[in-house]
């Protein structure tokens, strides 16, 4: 089992260093973030939002708000210095037990989901803070297959593996009609819908 420190602490570590190496690619992240249904008048949770790569995307589309949480206080500070705009809040905590006053239009666990302890719990407790009608997603702007070998190294112990799309379409299934599943060697992503 991860621990929560253990996954503070890798991350902690990593966090002034983490936007160098980035490596982002605009159609996968838009083609994500389209079939999430994310448009202007959203509201937005960012699940493990790192130092914000998925920020300046939600901008562009106009969402009304971001929320961005991250159990890392590193990461939380580099994006809090990076996006100062009114409509963008970003929380350091853990998602699991944070206390949202509101739920979501969408909520989007991006490149993050095998660092999550147990994956049935996180999804049912995202489930419950998303608006009818509003969607959750689990993606990885990259294959599972490559996903898995970048976490067989220094990560491996803050990493669970990234199960097969079918795997984490049934744990969705629980809670949300699912819309989405895809797995290719572009990228990931299940999205589930609260009807």
């Amino acid at each position: 089992m991860i621990e929560k420190a253990e996954i503070i602490s890798f991350f902690d570590g990593l966090a002034d260093r983490w936007d160098d190496g980035m490596i982002t690619n605009d159609k996968i992240i838009n083609a994500i973030l389209d079939n999430a249904g994310i448009c202007a008048n959203d509201s937005v949770l960012d699940v493990a939002c790192g130092t914000g790569v998925l920020i300046p995307y939600y901008l562009k589309r106009g969402v009304l708000s971001i929320t961005a949480i991250d159990i890392s206080p590193k990461m939380v500070e580099i994006a809090k210095r990076k996006f100062t705009q009114k409509d963008v809040s970003v929380i350091c905590g853990d998602v699991e037990t944070f206390g949202f006053p509101q739920k979501f239009d969408h909520i989007i666990v991006y490149n993050a989901f095998p660092h999550f302890p147990d994956a049935g719990r996180l999804i049912e407790r995202l489930s419950k803070l998303v608006s009818p009608g509003g969607t959750l997603t689990v993606a990885h702007g990259m294959s599972r297959n490559a996903i898995n070998a970048h976490h067989s190294g220094a990560a491996k112990h803050v990493s669970n593996g990234l199960m097969t799309a079918e795997e984490l379409a049934n744990i969705f299934k629980k809670y949300m009609q699912v819309t989405n599943v895809i797995s290719n060697e572009e990228m990931y992503q299940v999205v589930g819908k609260n009807v």
